[in-house]
């Protein structure tokens, strides 16, 4: 089994104390544990596997949510740079957690993950990727840890009614999108222009601290049914939707370090959110690579010209 590229990091790997001798010991017991539950007993390594990820991510979310509560309130009520930093660092502790069910619960993967060696948490990112399945987001905030800052994407407003996770999208400063239909933005041209407000509304809160803003290019989940209504030119990917990016690029371009550009493979096949925790995706490719943007193109989506140019859209 090839080594996972990036290995869970407990918070205290510099410690040689007899504590830390005992963590190890134990956490390599567990992973042997769930190794020879996949290897004989598949079904029930499997079942084990995913009550352990769904067991994490639910102790979690009710163990940080009120003090995203409380420093959420804190953040929007004082402008508080110590309540942001507190929700930040608390909510990278959240996703560390997860990521730890990976490594550890999540036997015999053979995970392909290439990243450019010079990438910081002190920087500042736009990351475009292709969008197969449910399980994008958190493999991307898996390659992240240690590596990028807490990544943020674009979301449903919504999802601001889930407990926990809805409130941290918005204390976070995520861009939360409302859907209408193109007959209700026809009827009602403001509709679009709310949307466009709020999406740069959350990219100036970005501006002054790290961040990794995830874009999804198509827009919606790749599927075979889509890419034969979209008539796609390209063999693996649904047509682009690039209003996101421009906005994204327009009202942060003079403060991004780089632009990186993602593709997630899954050799067998897009998987359900599952089957990550069941430990079903034995196979994986994550390539990262700097994009470099046009001069001229990007001048021209800086000037605005992605609205009102149709050169610039194409």
């Amino acid at each position: 089994m090839d080594k996972v590229t990036h290995p869970f990091l407990f918070p205290y790997r510099h410690s040689r104390s007899s504590i830390w001798i005992f963590i190890m010991s134990f956490i390599k017991k567990i992973d042997s544990l769930y190794e020879k539950l996949h290897d004989k007993l598949p079904a029930v390594g499997k079942t084990a596997s995913f009550l352990t990820g769904t067991s994490v991510l639910t102790a979690n979310s009710a163990m940080v949510g009120l003090p995203i509560w409380t420093l959420g309130a804190a953040k929007v009520l004082t402008g508080a740079k110590a309540a942001d930093d507190a929700l930040i660092a608390i909510t990278k502790y959240w996703i560390n957690s997860n990521n730890a069910v990976i490594d550890h619960a999540l036997p015999h993967k053979d995970w392909r993950i290439n990243l450019p060696d010079d990438l910081s948490e002190d920087k500042q990112y736009l990351l475009v990727s292709n969008h197969q399945s449910w399980v994008d987001t958190s493999i991307v905030q898996y390659i992240s840890q240690d590596t990028l800052p807490l990544t943020r994407f674009f979301t449903k407003f919504n999802l601001i009614y889930i407990p926990v996770i809805g409130q941290a999208f918005y204390f976070l400063d995520f861009p939360m999108m409302k859907r209408f239909s193109a007959k209700a933005m026809a009827k009602n041209p403001e509709l679009k222009k709310q949307n466009l407000l709020e999406a740069k509304r959350a990219c100036r809160q970005l501006k002054d601290k790290p961040f990794a803003l995830l874009n999804y290019l198509e827009g919606t989940r790749f599927t075979k049914e889509k890419h034969d209504q979209q008539k796609s030119p390209y063999q693996h990917l649904l047509k682009p939707r690039a209003g996101g990016l421009s906005l994204a690029i327009n009202a942060l371009g003079n403060e991004l370090d780089s632009i990186l550009d993602v593709t997630i493979v899954y050799p067998d096949g897009a998987p359900d959110y599952d089957d990550l925790w069941k430990g079903n995706i034995r196979r994986l490719g994550v390539d990262v690579t700097r994009l470099k943007i046009p001069d001229e193109l990007f001048s021209a989506i800086m000037d605005g010209g992605y609205d009102r140019d149709e050169t610039t859209k194409k």
